[in-house]
């Protein structure tokens, strides 16, 4: 039979109310009555209703995840990332799609937080790159943790999660250098992302520390599409002079060009060298697998929402000042770029 708050109640002694405040964390809870509640909902496996608690408190207990992303493993990672920090302090996740090009979207986010009674919102890009987004949420009073590109933590960049794309590519450019390529293309992603950008930079200044000018005719915009990877490719193995490596702006583009090399009989590595970015199921899925950077999102989804549970619970402070954590995404070098031994 599924464990109620009243069997909690019994096995601690106390009463259903003292439940109720240990569970919403309410600050005037004696440490021991606390102990002894947590002791037995750990002890009877209690898990509580988050849509019951919503509709008996004037608290919510429900948190927000809106997405426009076509790299589905990013958004699965998000999601799981953020359901294993609300499984851990009781909450639900209310996962909403939509258009960030909308219009209407800045109404469209404030009646989904209305009309869920949300406690919170996590934002990814594009949202959590929208100011208009943050301004509305600001005004209306909701906590929200943005997970955004950036490598130095800035009072601009108030309620961030940073993942430091900069560091990676400069990373990514830098073991290509080392393996004794010059000719090295970059295959963009979405202009409007700050990661596309902050990626582009790394690759930039791999090469100008080593002294070496970028070929404009290397550098092909694009989007996060395994087509936009196909066309890059292409695009660059008919110019007059090819490039002997190419980084793309995550792994989806990087398998489009190995797609598109294999296709025009270029041998990988010995021909091209490739490398992706972020480590998804993209990167060991090809053949040869891909170089990239490990982008651990799952972690960085639990931080964000970890993050916005701190401002979810009663007397929380107004002003999300919590220290920005910065992730670097790991250099993960495959067969792509170094032949096996």
């Amino acid at each position: 039979m599924k464990v109620t708050i009243n069997d909690v109640a019994s096995q601690a002694g106390v009463s259903i109310k003292t439940v109720s405040r240990v569970m919403n964390n309410e600050p005037s809870v004696r440490k021991d009555t606390f102990d002894k509640v947590m002791a037995a909902i750990n002890e009877l496996q209690y898990q509580p209703n988050a849509a019951a608690r919503n509709l008996a408190s004037s608290r919510s207990f429900s948190i927000g995840y809106i997405y426009d992303n076509p790299n589905a493993y990013y958004v699965i990672d998000m999601q799981r990332g953020m359901l294993d920090a609300c499984r851990k302090h009781g909450y639900e996740l209310i996962i909403h799609p939509t258009n960030a090009k909308s219009p209407g979207i800045v109404q469209e986010v404030l009646d989904l937080v209305q009309h869920s009674r949300l406690a919170g919102l996590v934002l990814t890009p594009p949202f959590s790159e929208m100011p208009h987004i943050a301004q509305a949420l600001e005004k209306i009073g909701l906590p929200f943790i943005r997970i955004i590109s950036g490598s130095t933590p800035s009072p601009k960049l108030s309620n961030c999660v940073l993942v430091d794309d900069f560091t990676a590519a400069f990373k990514i450019t830098n073991h290509l250098l080392e393996l004794g390529h010059t000719d090295i293309a970059f295959l963009c992603g979405d202009e409007e992302h700050s990661s596309s950008g902050e990626r582009l930079a790394g690759y930039q200044a791999a090469l100008a520390k080593r002294g070496i000018a970028p070929n404009p005719k290397f550098i092909v915009p694009g989007s996060y599409s395994f087509e936009s990877g196909v066309k890059g490719a292409e695009q660059l193995m008919q110019l007059a002079k090819k490039p002997s490596a190419i980084f793309a702006c995550n792994d989806e583009i990087a398998a489009g060009a190995l797609f598109a090399a294999r296709l025009m009989n270029i041998a990988i590595p010995k021909q091209l060298a490739i490398a992706g970015f972020e480590n998804s199921p993209f990167s060991r899925q090809t053949w040869p697998p891909l170089t990239t950077a490990h982008q651990p999102n799952v972690t960085i989804a639990q931080q964000a929402a970890e993050l916005l549970f701190r401002h979810t619970k009663p007397n929380a402070s107004k002003t999300l000042s919590d220290k920005q954590p910065v992730f670097i995404p790991e250099l993960v070098v495959r067969e792509s770029t170094a032949v096996s031994e």
